[in-house]
């Protein structure tokens, strides 16, 4: 039987997604020790997209192969006793085999915040990037919207990216302000590694006016990832929801999404 798994995690506490050596706390890692003394055997998972040390999500997705019999109430309930407080397990369902938790998901869409004040916040520490320069989000949202659409998103990727090619499509990039907050959203049928950090620092350079909007394409065409400036910190940045073919019956979107008030 296949089951796939909806999980949520604060990623402040973890080295990312992927499991490491003995004695590196990964939220694979993590999830397999739980899972196991659920099924009375060894799980291995496998995620929608591997996140990076310090990186936060609410709408992971993951599946694992069992000969175990339990309910998908079981799974839940069962692995977040296992679970420490950080880590969490929000649906289970019983999917065909065919089911791929990164092979059939169809679009990823991520979340950053940006504390925008000229005042550091300690509640928001590890959970949105501090920004005290004043952000323009208008001309942030207007840059962004040079990037939807299907390109080449060499500029924006890590070195050591291991991605086969750089094309990717943006569906919809959007910026907006909340309060003392600043939202970025941004879903594609995939993404190259760093590539919506990568995209945040050069609206960040925009909206506080270093850059002119006309340079986001300038980077795209470039297809130089030295071009392209810093990589936005991990901190800031959610990974909200996985979307897959109705077929499979998942869970559309998050139930919550990270948010500022006021």
């Amino acid at each position: 039987m296949r089951v796939a798994l909806g999980i949520q995690y604060d990623g402040v506490g973890f080295r990312g997604w992927q499991a490491q050596p003995a004695g590196v706390r990964t939220v694979q890692a993590s999830l397999e020790r739980a899972l196991a003394k659920v099924a009375d055997h060894p799980v291995g998972l496998t995620c929608a997209g591997r996140t990076d040390a310090g990186v936060h999500a609410v709408g992971q997705v993951a599946h694992f192969d069992t000969r175990a019999i339990r309910s998908t109430r079981a799974w839940v309930r069962g692995g977040n006793a296992h679970l420490p407080p950080d880590l969490s397990l929000s649906w289970a369902y019983e999917v065909p085999d065919d089911f791929h938790a990164r092979f059939s998901a169809t679009a990823r869409r991520y979340r950053y915040l940006i504390y925008n004040h000229s005042q550091r916040s300690a509640l928001w520490r590890g959970r949105a990037v501090w920004h005290y320069r004043p952000l323009d989000v208008a001309r942030m949202h207007a840059a962004g919207q040079m990037l939807i659409g299907k390109h080449d998103f060499n500029a924006f990727r890590a070195a050591e990216c291991q991605a086969r090619h750089p094309i990717r499509e943006i569906l919809e990039l959007v910026v907006w302000r909340q309060g003392d907050g600043v939202l970025l959203e941004i879903e594609a049928n995939a993404f190259l590694h760093h590539m919506v950090r990568n995209i945040v620092g050069v609206l960040l350079a925009i909206g506080v006016g270093d850059r002119p909007i006309e340079w986001v394409a300038e980077v795209l065409e470039s297809r130089d990832r030295t071009q392209a400036g810093v990589t936005a910190p991990a901190e800031g940045l959610y990974l909200l929801a996985v979307r897959y073919p109705q077929r499979f019956g998942l869970p559309a979107a998050p139930t919550s999404s990270p948010a500022f008030e006021g």
